[in-house]
């Protein structure tokens, strides 16, 4: 999972899908932290992407960096305790300027059921499973 979450903030953004009733949904993210051994990432509860989390919770991440990418599969889920908001918080420090862990905005996810799987054109992939 380190690895995977190394190569998510070397690639400085990442693409987060959803889907929307039948209708897939894509946009640039950049958090991922490790908290208690899972993988997070955090958004806005008044984002599109949040409801569409929520009403389905699989989702994928893509990120290209070096001439490899990273594909990760799986399920997000809530994780409503405080301090899962504040260590994320605490992690990305220019968030603290958007949200705060307790101004009834700020959500975090960690994955589960994840399965990684690194990439290139000059490899054969490798699948990481969290």
């Amino acid at each position: 999972m380190e690895r995977v979450v190394n190569f998510l903030k070397e690639a400085n953004t990442y693409y987060l899908a959803t889907v929307e009733g039948d209708q897939p949904r894509v946009r640039p993210f950049g958090t991922a932290h490790i908290f208690e051994g899972k993988l997070y990432i955090q958004t806005g509860k008044v984002k599109d992407v949040s409801k569409q989390i929520h009403a389905n919770p699989k989702v994928e991440l893509c990120a290209f960096s070096g001439g490899k990418w990273l594909r990760v599969a799986g399920e997000l889920v809530e994780d409503d305790r405080r301090e899962a908001r504040q260590s994320m918080l605490d992690a990305y420090p220019s968030l603290q300027k958007m949200y705060s862990a307790d101004d009834g905005n700020t959500e975090v996810f960690y994955l589960k059921n994840a399965t990684a799987t690194f990439s290139s054109f000059t490899a054969e992939p490798e699948v990481v499973t969290f």
